[in-house]
């Protein structure tokens, strides 16, 4: 889907939410008579401790009721994300909503959030969007190896000991498996390598 046109999809059909500010790619689902019956927005993470750049965010999925509808569009959105070496998708759910959706396409619920009683910050002002003091639920669906989602606040050690066992990679501070070649490395993989070099070249 292109993003204007999710956009005004979503502004259109979603229950509580407005489009969202920018999306990594956006995907839409058809009947086979060729009429769009809904969208999802998949982005970086609103959440910057869940931004890796390993992990994306379903921010918007909105259907107009046609069945199954939902879980194609979340099954779509981490197949889309594993191709491109996302290990890890997240969404959040409202209260109420039972996340069947979700289940069906293979993910599973991480924790139950307790609802906030708004967004605004001395850092970041916002207006009330209208989903303040709502609980949420957090949902995932991974690779098979996919790091926790809540790492421990001491990243350095892994208690083994070893001093190859507590290295972190540079960029996204996931272990570091212990070289062939005995020389210790940086970066846990390629794609690692090249984001920290784009970052050393802006």
């Amino acid at each position: 889907m292109r993003w204007k046109a999710a956009c005004a999809y979503v502004a259109e059909h979603h229950r509580h939410h407005a489009p969202p500010q920018g999306h990594q790619f956006s995907l839409g689902v058809h009947t086979q008579e060729g009429r769009l019956v809904g969208v999802a927005i998949v982005g970086r993470p609103v959440n910057r401790h869940l931004d890796n750049g390993l992990t994306v965010e379903v921010t918007r999925v909105a259907t107009d009721g046609t069945p199954n509808a939902c879980s194609a569009l979340y099954a779509a959105a981490w197949r889309t994300a594993r191709a491109a070496g996302y290990r890890r998708a997240i969404t959040y759910t409202q209260n109420g909503e039972s996340g069947a959706s979700l289940k069906a396409a293979g993910w599973r619920k991480v924790a139950d959030l307790p609802a906030r009683g708004g967004w605004n910050s001395p850092s970041r002002p916002r207006c009330a969007l209208g989903t303040e003091n709502v609980a949420r639920a957090l949902w995932e669906v991974t690779t098979h190896n996919a790091p926790p989602l809540f790492a421990p606040c001491d990243e350095t050690r892994d208690g083994t000991g070893s001093a190859q066992s507590r290295r972190r990679c540079s960029e996204c501070r996931e272990p570091i498996a212990a070289a062939a070649t005995g020389r210790p490395a940086r970066y846990c993989s390629p794609a690692c390598r090249q984001r920290a070099y784009r970052k050393r070249s802006r």
